[in-house]
């Protein structure tokens, strides 16, 4: 078993733990806490939380509860955005992590507050949380950039005009590095913050997260052309049903590998310049989850 294995092994039950605690202690509704705690509880790579304690982690630091804390907030949104995504309105999905998707089971409306739950209830997580005053409000004002019009709602929103009309190159990678890359991002930025770094490493962590989060997109865009149901836990084949603009789709599929890979080789880079300015760094963890991605 790789060092991120058993990273990952270890921490994912600890932050599944704490969001799952925080919806049953602060939801009074039963059924809309059933329903948050379904998608929840759902799987997943939990890719976003796992890169923020990595990060922590790779500088020598002790993860500490208000690490898990924001870790627990970021998937939160995360879920919420995909509960979100599967809705008939959007690119109405029946099944996601393998499982039917929230609206399926709990029906339209009530994915939708499941979805609006889990956003505040982010919020309110790190509202409450054991950050000091200064992280606390600089991590909220970065998440909610992240995850709002200037993120990942920008993103989705693009996504959603480019399904009536072929988007360009530079117009697809805009979109995605709202959508998809950032959260990401900020997984990295929140990580450097927590871990104490300088603002000159934190800015090398947002870049490394550019390319990690387009590498990203681009895999997933692939795997929706290339891989079964069975093994994504999800439809296939979305994409050109919906008529969205795909890296395959305007790259070809040698293209988007040859695109991937590229992201991929300079993720690792960055890493490089990382170590180079901080003595501390190890980057082993994050290698493992390039390593992971590798298609």
């Amino acid at each position: 078993m790789t060092e991120f294995s058993q990273f990952q092994q270890r921490y994912v039950p600890m932050i599944e733990q704490e969001m799952t605690t925080f919806i049953e202690k602060y939801t009074t509704n039963t059924y809309l806490k059933e329903s948050m705690l379904y998608s929840i509880q759902s799987g997943g790579k939990r890719l976003r939380p796992l890169l923020l304690l990595a990060v922590v982690a790779s500088f020598g630091k002790d993860l500490e509860k208000k690490d898990f804390q924001t870790a627990a907030a970021l998937e939160m949104i995360h879920t919420y955005s995909l509960i979100h995504d599967d809705l008939p309105a959007m690119d109405d999905d029946d099944l996601r992590r393998g499982k039917p998707t929230n609206h399926k089971i709990y029906g339209e409306a009530h994915a939708i507050l499941a979805g609006d739950g889990l956003l505040t209830a982010a919020i309110q997580l790190l509202a409450l949380s054991q950050l000091a005053m200064d992280e606390k409000i600089l991590l909220i004002q970065l998440l909610t950039k992240a995850a709002g019009t200037e993120g990942m709602v920008s993103g989705q929103a693009g996504d959603l005009q480019g399904e009536t009309r072929s988007l360009t190159l530079e117009e697809l990678i805009e979109v995605h590095e709202r959508k998809t890359g950032a959260l990401i991002e900020f997984a990295l930025l929140a990580g450097g913050i927590l871990a104490e770094q300088t603002d000159t490493i934190v800015a090398l962590l947002g870049d490394f997260a550019k390319h990690l989060g387009l590498a990203f997109q681009i895999r997933d865009d692939l795997l929706d052309v290339t891989s079964s149901e069975e093994a994504l836990g999800k439809q296939v084949g979305r994409d050109e049903t919906l008529n969205k603009s795909t890296y395959p789709g305007l790259l070809g599929i040698e293209g988007a590998t040859k695109a991937f890979n590229e992201q991929m080789m300079l993720a690792s880079e960055q890493l490089s310049d990382i170590q180079q300015n901080n003595s501390d760094f190890q980057p082993k963890l994050l290698q493992g989850i390039l390593e992971q991605l590798a298609l």
